[in-house]
C-alpha cells in the first residue's frame, strides 16, 4: 500500500492511499483535538508518485475544476457497503440526498440506519461523496471529517447549506 499527504486543502490535511492499480483511502487528517487521527500504518510506504492522479483530480476538485472523479477504486468492505457506496458515488455534484433515498435507491427501504451506518464507514471520503448525504429533515447531520468539513465540501459545489 501506498500513501502520501495531501497538505494544502480548504478541508486540512488528507492522507491518501492505494495500491498500485487503485485508490483504497481518503482521509481526514484529523489532529489534535478531533476524534481520530488518521495515519498510515507502518506497513505502508509513501510514495507521492504512486499516487499522482488521484492527488490531481482531488486538486481539480478543490479549484472547481472536477466535478467526477475518474479512478479506479477498490474500498474494502461489505456486499451491502459497497453498495451504499455505490449509490453514494451516483449522487450528482452539487446535490444531495437523505439515507432514506439511498436506502430505496438500493431496493432496501427499511435500512436508513444500516445506509447511514455504511456511510459512515465510507474509507474514500470526497471521492465517494457521502458528504452529499443529509438528513431527511434536510439538515446537515454527521460526518466524519465534522460538520465543518461537510459544509465547506457542499458550499464548494454550491449547495446552500
Amino acid at each position: 500500500m501506498f500513501y502520501t499527504w495531501m497538505n494544502d486543502t480548504p478541508i486540512g490535511r488528507l492522507l491518501i492511499a492505494g495500491e498500485q492499480l487503485a485508490l483504497k483511502y481518503v482521509l481526514f487528517d484529523n489532529g489534535p483535538g478531533r476524534d481520530r487521527n488518521r495515519q498510515p500504518r507502518p506497513d505502508w510506504e509513501e510514495n507521492a508518485a504512486m499516487l499522482q492522479e488521484p492527488v490531481r483530480q482531488l486538486n481539480a476538485y478543490f479549484r472547481g475544476q472536477l466535478r467526477h472523479f475518474d479512478l479506479p477504486l477498490a474500498a474494502d468492505g461489505t456486499e451491502f457497503q459497497k453498495q451504499v457506496w455505490s449509490a453514494l458515488s451516483a449522487i450528482p455534484f452539487g446535490e444531495t440526498t437523505s439515507y432514506g433515498e439511498i436506502a430505496r435507491a438500493i431496493g432496501r427501504s427499511q435500512a436508513s440506519r444500516a445506509v447511514g451506518m455504511a456511510n459512515g464507514r465510507n474509507p474514500i471520503s470526497i471521492v465517494v461523496p457521502c458528504h452529499r448525504v443529509i438528513g431527511s429533515s434536510g439538515k446537515l447531520v454527521g460526518y466524519g471529517g465534522g460538520l465543518d468539513r461537510k459544509t465547506t465540501l457542499l458550499r464548494l459545489e454550491g449547495v446552500a447549506v
